[in-house]
């Protein structure tokens, strides 16, 4: 590897997210040369470039890498499929490839009588009857469903010639992983429950089981069977582990995902495909563009790309924000490439996935290119032209709150390196009137500089009274900062903001201006700070009673709700899709119940 590439890499690494997801190694010219997925993509492609790598084959691969391209997904599951199926679709020359259906895992129900056995092995095993579920992207992603199963069910997993000379109970049974079957400890008619249950979970339909384990714990605790009670509530816990569908490997049919972001002057759009039902990766496309009409830039991409770029086009376009002419861009689209073609923006289910999936991978690819180092260079530069003095450390304050409630302050600091997180702080904000902004603001500054060193720019978000505030704390402490207030514009749209300088002095940057893309950014992120922090702050306090307030939640549903997740922290952490498979709540109640107790 040369010393370019070697840069371009470590400057890739230094900003990579630690989420779970799929990197893809790239040669010289652009030529993919390894995918890999990982729990935490930081960590795993990291641990390619240490000094102490012996492997010859992991030593040729890095010396051929000169740039590395990642996608974000929700789970180290869809990580696990994704990687799999990109590697069947490019196989890359440094993965080992499966080159036919043995070397994939399948996990089966066996056809004894009357005790079947459940267990994994490779192949669709032409020589073994029973029911085949599969294939799993991994021996330890399907050994991972069997012990859910094995905790779930407690159906059998051992040979056959093991469980024939079986006289007394094993450890399976002791530890509550297993029936006993073989010592006739269940009678065949319930077995043969508990299978057909594995079966519908494998199946994926684990609603109805929900249900019924509801039905079966509340059953035991009126007759005051509490153990009983008990255990049907940790297997409820178990399904609730993983019921979250996976979006890989559901649904036939093809589609481009379509997902635009503009933040700080950067534009982004992540392109996502789907072929035969598969998640194939995608792209993250910077086009020259700005604006605050999101849909009208995303109709122009669209165009540009699949006019003058894209060889073929799926039947379904699938977008994250409503475009103007989307009939007619349809229409176009329909005559150019000879087939019909549907531009979606409200998608459900499985496609409301993949919606999420391209809207996660343009958010990460976007504060990528906002760290990349070159252009937080030229952005620190335009802004010293602007305040005519060197500009080395950024700081900047925000305030959240709810009405007034669990306020909290943020303060967090931006060098040319980019953000520095170890020396961002929180204040919580006590003894001041609730919704007092000024107080919550004088009573950070003070507690932020009574004992640190100021900034090079302090950036008072508010405008000019905050900014007032913030010199008569100045002045109490006895300090000389040099201090800009930011007002919003008219609207509240990016790009219309205004300076404030302590001498009364204004100015009015234009929005392609980097110097305003810099504070833009660095007010963003303490908006992002705060509100993060404020937000668990104040669920905490409200704890359950916060259900109580939410129109038209009566008390059964309250009681089911808390039910399904275990009582109210497992509300709190719950996803929308999550509440939406409480029975009975629907999608309106369940976007709701999200939006009140997260936004």
């Amino acid at each position: 590897m040369n010393e370019n590439a070697r840069e371009h890499i470590e400057k890739i690494l230094a900003h990579m997210t630690t989420l779970p997801g799929v990197y893809r190694m790239l040669g010289k010219e652009g030529e993919l040369l390894y995918v890999g997925k990982a729990k935490n993509l930081k960590n795993r492609v990291s641990s390619y470039f240490v000094k102490n790598i012996e492997h010859p084959k992991t030593q040729a691969l890095v010396a051929r890498i000169y740039d590395i391209e990642t996608l974000v997904v929700r789970s180290e599951t869809e990580a696990l499929l994704l990687e799999q199926n990109l590697i069947k679709l490019h196989r890359p020359p440094y993965n080992i490839m499966l080159r036919d259906d043995k070397s994939y895992v399948y996990i089966f129900i066996s056809a004894d009588k009357p005790y079947p056995r459940i267990a994994a092995g490779r192949g669709k095993g032409k020589h073994q009857a029973g029911k085949f579920f599969g294939p799993y992207p991994s021996a330890y992603n399907a050994r991972d469903t069997l012990v859910v199963l094995q905790k779930l069910f407690n159906v059998r997993q051992c040979e056959n010639s093991y469980f024939s000379q079986r006289k007394r109970p094993c450890l399976q049974y002791q530890i509550k992983r297993c029936s006993a079957p073989c010592v006739g400890l269940i009678s065949p008619e319930d077995y043969k429950e508990d299978v057909d249950n594995s079966i519908r979970f494998l199946q994926g339909d684990t609603k109805e089981l929900n249900q019924e384990l509801i039905a079966k714990m509340e059953a035991a605790a009126e007759v005051l069977e509490f153990e009983k009670a008990v255990f049907f509530r940790d297997r409820m816990a178990l399904l609730r582990d993983v019921q979250t569908q996976q979006a890989i490997y559901k649904v036939k049919g093809e589609a481009d995902i379509i997902a635009i972001a503009y933040q700080a002057g950067v534009t982004c759009v992540q392109i996502m495909h789907v072929r035969n039902g598969k998640m194939l990766g995608g792209k993250s496309y910077f086009p020259d563009m700005q604006g605050d009409d999101l849909g009208q830039m995303l109709s122009d991409f669209i165009a540009n790309f699949y006019f003058q770029v894209a060889d073929e086009i799926p039947a379904e376009l699938i977008i994250n924000v409503d475009i103007p002419d989307r009939e007619d861009m349809e229409e176009a689209l329909h005559q150019h490439f000879e087939k019909k073609i549907h531009i979606k923006y409200k998608v459900r289910e499985t496609r409301a996935e993949w919606q999420e999936l391209a809207q996660m991978n343009v958010q990460h690819a976007i504060k990528g290119k906002l760290a990349d180092h070159f252009e937080l260079n030229e952005r620190f530069h335009q802004l010293e032209q602007v305040l005519g003095r060197p500009i080395d450390s950024i700081e900047c304050f925000d305030i959240s709150h709810t009405m007034g409630e669990a306020t909290i302050a943020s303060c967090v600091v931006f060098d040319a390196g980019g953000a520095r997180k170890r020396d961002y702080r929180q204040f919580a904000i006590n003894d001041i009137t609730e919704g007092d902004d000024y107080a919550a603001m004088r009573q950070a500054l003070t507690r932020r500089y009574k004992k640190h060193m100021l900034p090079d720019l302090l950036l008072i978000d508010g405008g000019k009274g905050q900014l007032h505030m913030a010199m008569d704390v100045m002045q109490e402490l006895g300090l000389d900062a040099f201090m800009v207030g930011v007002s919003k514009g008219e609207g509240r749209k990016p790009g219309l903001e205004t300076l404030h300088f302590t001498d009364g002095e204004k100015i009015q940057l234009a929005e392609d201006h980097k110097a305003l893309h810099l504070i833009q950014q660095v007010r963003d992120e303490a908006h992002r700070f705060a509100i993060t922090k404020h937000r668990a702050k104040r669920d905490k306090k409200r704890g359950s009673s916060v259900l109580e307030v939410i129109p038209g939640l009566g008390p059964k549903r309250r009681r089911d709700l808390l039910t399904h997740f275990g009582g109210i922290q497992g509300v709190l952490k719950a996803s929308e899709n999550d509440l939406k498979l409480v029975p009975g709540l629907g999608d309106v109640m369940a976007r709701t119940i999200y939006k009140i107790l997260h936004e």
